[in-house]
């Protein structure tokens, strides 16, 4: 491979892989449990919001639920694109290869085709990722995304790490380059899900993204943590983590 992103395996990390492993050795006797539409759908929706919150959408479980049933709700025209994009992207999961670029093309388009007029291509301007203090990230130059999108999905298919250990750098080293010019946060976390659900199906009902929304100031200091050690490691820890506490919480719900 001519790219290999930097981390370490720490007692923290392999700690998480041990515990996932054991819980999920579990789940498999109940899975039937967890595949039904009810719980599909309930899941489907805390994700959607989870991940939606996150960027400042104020739409709660049940004003997602409404809109997902073909219902009028009140909202801005923004956020309600906002939701009926996330909806339309999530509908298509199955559908996707964590492998294909383009597959990530196509869903940008779905996820932010009502509200960019250049979704589904990567950005063109140069973009920097703010926070309380000002400017937190100045992503790299428009040039060279392309290239470094290709490196990334080129490691992701070749690498020989764990799943649960090659989705959470993957989603760390997509939200570093920030491809596009929205949406960013939105779409690193559904290609995490989506590798994990590449590994274990049984993460299309795991709502990953709502824990993320419940830790949402750790998740931005994981990633600025890792961006200025100049390593994923950082954020690799906090992701095993919400992992872990997600599928508790799911199979605690059964």
């Amino acid at each position: 491979m001519s790219y290999q992103p930097p981390y370490r395996i720490t007692t923290k990390i392999t700690h998480f892989l041990t515990n996932i492993a054991e819980i999920l050795g579990e789940i498999k006797y109940i899975d039937s449990k967890l595949n039904t539409p009810k719980l599909r759908k309930i899941n489907k929706i805390k994700t959607i919001t989870g991940t939606l919150q996150i960027e400042g959408n104020s739409f709660s479980e049940q004003k997602v639920s409404a809109v997902l049933e073909g219902k009028r709700v009140l909202s801005t025209p923004k956020e309600l694109a906002e939701v009926q994009g996330a909806i339309a992207v999530y509908e298509q999961f199955p559908h996707y290869d964590c492998y294909n670029i383009d597959h990530l093309l196509k869903a940008h388009q779905l996820m932010m085709g009502q509200i960019l007029t250049r979704a589904g291509h990567f950005r063109t301007q140069s973009v920097g990722v703010y926070g309380k203090e000002g400017v937190t990230h100045i992503a790299p130059p428009a040039n060279m995304v392309s290239g470094l999108m290709a490196e990334l999905f080129d490691w992701l298919q070749q690498s020989a790490e764990h799943p649960l250990i090659s989705s959470s750098i993957f989603h760390y080293e997509f939200e570093f380059i920030h491809p596009f010019i929205d949406g960013n946060g939105r779409m690193g976390r559904l290609w995490q899900t989506l590798i994990l659900n590449n590994w274990k199906p049984l993460f299309q009902t795991i709502p990953v993204e709502s824990v993320i929304r419940d830790y949402q100031q750790d998740y931005y200091h994981a990633l600025q943590q890792s961006g200025n050690d100049g390593e994923s490691t950082v954020f690799i820890e906090f992701m095993l983590q919400v992992i872990l506490e997600s599928i508790q919480q799911v199979t605690e719900s059964i």
